[in-house]
């Protein structure tokens, strides 16, 4: 048990030590403060691990290798107290918080926080949360040391067909971008980059050219051919009938490319052939990862042709077909529901309640599930509920109550936030009984029951993913003989509770076992496990197996399946 993994593992990882399991006491924390509001433990023991979690105290000035555990717990700086810049820590000295103390801190919190477990409703599923939640942490520092294979070579040539030569510093766009800022201008009757004319045909005097960057003045250049718009967002645009739409779509997309993922990404980003993020484990309110610079999670189609196999290895890409309706149907018991899911295409089983439609079978699972209600889609949902009651109820009944403020939680425990003050005093009810309410508090209200609809169904899924991920990290150490046992993916939890399994005889491995199979990408419902070729079939059947092993974990006996959709490539590109 420690303070934080990702302050602390990173450091461990890269002196060869491997971590089984752990309990995180940031991560755990912030499961339960979502829950009561509060983190558990005595105030100053909380603040001691506060030190380290937010590095107030730099893991980084502990011994490295196994001898640096037990400096780890020299770090925390003492509670009320700042440090002079660049001053390390030194344990020991008068008023200095020293090893004893953070020990102490550490196991009055954890104490507290398992009591805390246990007082949950249901905390054998809270306790598995937790668990997986601890694990996921250690997943993430894992991921991160790893990192993603990534050709620099592929991405500068996709960059330059796309986008034209790189540039030299500071001189400007792209070739490309700049050829479509003249295309944009002229078609607003303004000279372009070149000096040349505006448009044919285009009346009154010249106009200034066009910066596509700026939206006031992509909207005023509109105005000026008497369009107005409300915004120059894609969808805005793209119901335009104007000869500069389909030249500023495609700079609004290429700039974006070059903004985010363009050669400053490659030059930040990609070392060693890889390109490693640092993950943000539960960074979503329902869940769902995060990343801390480098838009891990928004990796663009176009540059997936970047992402490539070492030479003799593949990469395996596993993905949740359908996942957040199939979770649904688990969640609400919906026997008819349930039966659907069981197939291979969801949509395509429920389409039979919308005369064969599959497209309007989504389009009524996603209103369900998200909200939507206005045209054909209240109609589309009107059907559902019919033919699936249980399910339909089980998310408006989510939405009622945060409509009426109050809190959800997934199938494991995860705990929406609250709703704010200002909400509260925007939607309670006025003491006049003749006063008329503000006209934004039934929009307020229906916008938090949106919220809540989506989230118990999108934080359940979070749950399914996270355990799933976990249980294969358990499973690709058993394969080939690399030593990384079942007991890994736990976090301090006995076996009883699940997620143990037999171990593995023979020494631990140094570094992170690169001659076999490694997590190295996680994003919602999709992960890839990098790997020997000769391995490939022993992973897939990791995969599944670890499918299978997290909705008994979550779900337990349900009839509903979670496929999931393997791929063996040489290529990320390639799998879809």
């Amino acid at each position: 048990m420690w303070p934080a993994t990702a302050r602390l593992y990173p450091a461990l990882l890269r002196a060869g030590v491997r971590v089984a399991r752990c309990h995180d006491a940031a991560l755990a924390g912030a499961l339960i403060e979502g829950r009561d509001g509060s983190q558990p433990g005595p105030a100053h023991a909380r603040e001691l691990l506060r030190q380290v979690q937010t590095g107030s105290a730099d893991p980084a000035a502990a011994p490295a290798g196994p001898a640096g555990l037990a400096g780890l717990a020299g770090l925390a700086a003492p509670a009320g107290t700042q440090q002079s810049l660049f001053e390390p820590p030194h344990p020991g000295e008068t008023g200095q918080a020293g090893p004893d103390d953070l020990l102490a801190a550490l196991i009055e919190v954890h104490a507290a926080q398992l009591a805390a477990v246990r007082a949950d409703e249901h905390p054998d599923r809270f306790g598995l949360l937790v668990t997986a939640e601890s694990a996921g942490g250690i997943v993430a520092a894992e991921m991160a040391l790893a990192g993603l294979p990534w050709r620099a070579d592929v991405h500068d040539r996709l960059l330059t067909e796309l986008l034209g030569p790189r540039p030299a510093a500071g001189l400007g766009r792209p070739a490309r971008l700049a050829e479509l800022v003249a295309q944009i201008s002229a078609a607003f009757g303004a000279p372009g980059a070149s000096g040349a004319p505006g448009a044919p045909g285009a009346s009154g005097p010249r106009r200034r050219p066009v910066n596509p960057d700026s939206p006031g003045q992509v909207l005023r250049a509109f105005a000026a051919d008497g369009i107005t718009l409300p915004s120059t967002r894609l969808a805005v645009l793209s119901g335009i009938d104007h000869p500069a739409v389909p030249p500023l779509l495609e700079y609004k997309e290429l700039s974006r490319l070059h903004s985010a993922f363009g050669w400053s990404w490659l030059d930040t980003w990609v070392a060693g052939g890889r390109f490693r993020p640092e993950y943000v484990v539960g960074g979503v309110v329902s869940g769902r990862w995060a990343s801390r610079g480098g838009g891990a999670l928004q990796i663009p189609r176009t540059l997936r042709r970047a992402v490539v196999a070492d030479p003799g290895w593949v990469l395996v890409v596993a993905d949740a077909a359908q996942l957040e309706p199939r979770v649904l149907a688990a969640l609400a018991g919906d026997r008819a529901f349930a039966a659907a899911a069981a197939a291979g295409d969801l949509y395509a089983e429920l389409a039979g309640a919308f005369g064969g439609d599959r497209a309007k079978a989504k389009v009524a699972m996603l209103s369900a599930m998200y909200g939507g209600a206005g045209g054909e889609a209240g109609q589309l949902l009107a059907v559902l509920r019919q033919r699936f009651p249980a399910a339909a109820g089980y998310v408006e009944a989510a939405a009622r109550a945060g409509e009426e403020g109050r809190v959800v939680r997934s199938v494991l425990g995860r705990t929406c936030p609250p709703p704010s003050d200002r909400w509260r005093a925007l939607t309670e009810e006025a003491a006049d009984p003749e006063a008329e309410r503000d006209p934004q508090a039934g929009r307020a209200s229906r916008a938090r029951g949106r919220f809540t609809r989506n989230f118990v169904v999108q934080a359940s899924a979070a749950d399914w993913a996270l355990v799933m991920l976990v249980c294969l990290r358990a499973r690709l150490g058993q394969i080939d003989g690399i030593n990384r046992s079942h007991a890994e993916l736990t976090a301090g939890r006995p076996a009883e509770h699940g997620l143990d399994g037999p171990g593995v005889d023979g020494p631990e491995p140094a570094g992170l076992g690169l001659d076999g199979p490694e997590l190295v990408f996680f994003q919602h419902d999709e992960v890839l496990v990098h790997c020997p070729a000769r391995l490939a079939d022993a992973v897939c059947a990791a995969v599944a197996q670890a499918g299978r092993d997290a909705t008994r974990l979550v779900f337990g006996a349900t009839p509903v399946a979670f496929p999931l959709t393997v791929a063996v490539v040489s290529c990320y590109a390639d799998a879809k």
